[in-house]
């Protein structure tokens, strides 16, 4: 994959690791339950320091290999050929999911589960989206009209931030909003070694979306609704792109396109399971 991860000033697979070294030569637990903790276990293991502010820029930091059991490249690529095969066709959106490390952001107990086609705990009841779903959403908010560019998106629900690092290779500007306090700053210690230079963080509730930095060319919802939040309709630009799953106990997967001012296209996608989209902040 050339070409693919310039916006990273590190070597992913510096952090990914190589399948021939493993951590400590410990086995990995095949369950367990993420929690703010670990994050903070891993930014101090990482020589990383906390920063306040919410919307800060990735600070720089040096970090070191990360190897971890039935954790390697390899892995990654067959992670990729998976979702592939299940019907991604987007070079660009698999080449940003190879490029990705996403056992960098679970629990240390679940690293040996991150290539699996599952979503996993993440703590405060919360998952991270299995990566098929985070391709499948990324690929259908890219075929726009303006030949996939992104100029400014808007994610809804940080989580352990793996998906806005998947989003950042793919769209000049990333803003994403995470309504529980301790999964922000989750995110942050996540996101920070990786050093991406696009992604601004911010706490806040997510059905209000951004309104500050608005208009976005592109919205992804990484939780589900009755429906979705007018307050986040009215900040698409023309001709912009909301992917959201939308339902209680059936939900389905919906593309919602600007045509208008006060004009929006819905199509119903596919079936999906996602957590509940709440409202305010914890």
């Amino acid at each position: 994959m050339t070409g693919k991860t310039k916006r990273f000033p590190l070597s992913l697979s510096s952090i990914a690791g190589k399948s021939s070294r493993t951590a400590h030569g410990d086995s990995v637990p095949s369950s367990g339950t993420a929690t703010p903790q670990t994050a903070t276990r891993n930014a101090a293991g990482n020589g990383t320091r906390s920063t306040t502010r919410s919307d800060a820029r990735i600070a720089p930091a040096a970090v070191p290999e990360r190897s971890t059991p039935m954790v390697s490249d390899a892995v990654r690529k067959a992670m990729v050929a998976r979702v592939a095969k299940q019907g991604v066709k987007d070079p660009k959106v698999l080449a940003a999911m190879e490029a990705v490390p996403r056992h960098f952001f679970m629990e240390p107990a679940l690293a040996s589960q991150a290539y699996i086609d599952a979503s996993l705990p993440i703590g405060y009841h919360q998952t991270i989206s299995q990566p098929y779903i985070v391709a499948r959403m990324i690929e259908v908010m890219r075929d726009n009209a303006n030949g996939g560019v992104l100029n400014r998106v808007l994610e809804i629900g940080t989580g352990c931030g793996y998906q806005a690092a998947v989003l950042s290779l793919l769209a000049k500007e990333v803003y994403s909003v995470e309504r529980i306090k301790p999964l922000h700053e989750l995110a942050k210690a996540n996101l920070r070694p990786l050093r991406i230079a696009n992604i601004r963080l911010h706490y806040g509730d997510g059905m209000l979306g951004f309104p500050q930095v608005a208009p976005f060319d592109g919205i992804i919802l990484a939780a589900a609704g009755l429906e979705v939040p007018q307050a986040l309709l009215e900040q698409m630009t023309m001709g912009g792109r909301l992917v959201a799953p939308v339902g209680s106990r059936n939900q389905v997967l919906q593309l919602i396109e600007r045509v208008g001012k006060y004009e929006w296209v819905t199509t119903t996608l596919e079936d999906c399971h996602f957590v509940p989209l709440r409202s305010g902040t914890v």
